[in-house]
């Protein structure tokens, strides 16, 4: 996911978004902790859209605050 097709997201899809990229996340832990991990790459793509809807939200928070 890039930052310009996170940007096109309202809020309401971003934190949908965030719900589903944090139930994945706790799928791949529980794939790696059973040792079933298929996919280990997966870990760091997941973390950084994550971090990257995030940082949009938080963005989005200060401009509406007046910051």
């Amino acid at each position: 996911m890039k930052a310009a097709e996170v940007r096109a997201m309202t809020d309401q899809q971003l934190s949908d978004e965030l719900m589903k990229l944090r139930r994945e996340q706790f799928n791949l832990r529980m794939q790696s902790a059973t040792g079933q991990s298929a996919r280990p790459d997966q870990f760091g793509k997941v973390r950084k859209d994550i971090a990257r809807i995030k940082t949009i939200l938080h963005e989005r928070a200060a401009v509406a605050e007046g910051k």
